[in-house]
């Protein structure tokens, strides 16, 4: 049987994480980078925080780098694509979210979101899924939200994206599971990120949430990130087509 070290091991694996400069995609940069795995960070744009980032990473004795796009720009996206090698594990994390509801989202900012949040994931599978097939290994996790299950009115067009990437990486899993490559998505449910701070830091609308949410605590960027090792490491090699919420109940 294998150590418990053994099965949460990434030596020798080559993770991308988008939209890892802050926040879920943070967290899960850096959890596997401590299981051992080369890390390319990402930023939309060099920033301080990307710059941060990448200097704790190394700090911790992480083998990383870092890549900037916008991936609202497909442009910008292939680019990307031209300037990172296929990885072994590939996390869609990069996201935008604008409240707003049907009576008042723009052409704007729905193809910005659009875009962002499924176009570019799909491109940038559409290039590496292929590659991960052909080595006989992969792993793709993408990152979708509990407003797949209880889409809030204000969130609208980013719980239709969300829906929408989740379907596409279960009907990757399907294809892709017998070349070695597994295909989850994981729904954050209410995290304590900066993305989030605005909402929380009103303690009625605080109160309200944690009164909506069976575990009565709000997430940290941490809960998401153990599961994602999980996902990529040997541990879950058996699990592929999972959207696994992990919300404290909130989808409930």
């Amino acid at each position: 049987m294998e150590s418990i070290q053994g099965m949460f091991d990434l030596s020798g694996r080559v993770a991308l994480v988008t939209g890892s400069s802050r926040g879920i995609g943070r967290a899960i940069a850096l959890t596997l980078g401590q299981a051992g795995a080369k890390v390319v960070f990402h930023g939309s744009r060099p920033s301080k925080a990307l710059t941060a980032t990448l200097e704790e990473a190394r700090g911790m004795g992480i083998s990383c780098e870092s890549v900037t796009a916008d991936l609202s720009d497909m442009d910008s996206t292939r680019r990307l694509l031209e300037q990172v090698d296929t990885p072994d594990i590939l996390v869609l994390n990069a996201s935008l979210q604008k409240y707003m509801t049907i009576e008042d989202f723009d052409d704007e900012e729905f193809d910005r979101e659009f875009i962002t949040n499924v176009k570019s994931c799909c491109v940038m599978m559409r290039k590496m899924i292929p590659e991960m097939r052909r080595r006989g290994f992969g792993r793709v996790i993408t990152i979708g939200s509990v407003n797949q299950y209880r889409p809030s009115p204000r969130l609208i067009m980013y719980s239709a994206t969300k829906t929408a990437l989740c379907t596409v990486a279960m009907t990757l899993a399907r294809t892709c599971a017998g070349d070695g490559v597994t295909v989850n998505n994981i729904s954050p449910g209410c995290i304590a990120t900066d993305r989030n701070a605005e909402t929380l830091s009103d303690e009625d609308t605080r109160l309200r949430i944690l009164d909506a949410i069976p575990a009565h605590r709000i997430g940290v960027a941490e809960d998401i990130a153990g599961t994602a090792l999980l996902l990529a490491s040997p541990a879950g090699s058996y699990i592929t087509g999972a959207d696994i919420p992990v919300t404290g109940g909130l989808h409930l």
